[in-house]
């Protein structure tokens, strides 16, 4: 089946009220919408300073994240709320796979604030893009990348199941 990834998800699946086990914290993970980009700008400003130590333009940020939400296709942004504050977020991004004939989901720009890390909120938003992709048959798994030098992720990644031990990422980018 050669179908698009959107069409299999709906919106009875993009909410989700997951507690962590070990804090008994209820984490709301949701879909993002237009009304969280001023979040998702801010969010993405301080990963960037924080994990790579670079100040991302603003007027591109902005383009590329409301790209996002003009254009599924594309990705999608999905937020973590605590009493009504956001408190993270993540993007996924779709890879065709022909090995497997279906799609592989990418996490990427992950952030969740210093205050509210090591109580579970990544682990709420990976649980949710993982039962996501458990309930679609056209999803064969999910991928991400990490700094080589952040740790501290590495570890929370590990401690999800997932492992780095059968890929490297290489890149070149223009700018």
């Amino acid at each position: 089946m050669c179908g698009r990834v959107d069409v299999k998800f709906n919106s009875s699946k993009r909410q989700h009220i997951l507690t962590s086990a070990h804090q008994h914290v209820k984490h709301m993970i949701r879909e993002a919408t237009i009304k969280d980009i001023p979040n998702l700008l801010d969010f993405q400003l301080k990963m960037a300073l924080e994990t790579e130590k670079i100040t991302l333009d603003i007027s591109t940020l902005s383009q590329g994240v409301q790209c996002l939400f003009k254009d599924p296709s594309k990705g999608r942004y999905y937020v973590a709320e605590e009493n009504g504050e956001t408190i993270g977020c993540l993007m996924t991004t779709y890879e065709w796979s022909d090995w497997r004939n279906g799609t592989i989901l990418w996490i990427q720009s992950v952030y969740v604030p210093n205050e509210h890390r090591g109580k579970g909120v990544y682990k709420a938003m990976y649980n949710f893009i993982k039962q996501m992709a458990v309930a679609d048959p056209d999803i064969m798994g999910i991928r991400l990348y990490v700094d080589k030098t952040n740790h501290p992720a590495q570890q929370v990644y590990k401690k999800l199941g997932m492992n780095g031990e059968h890929y490297a990422t290489f890149e070149w980018m223009k700018k």
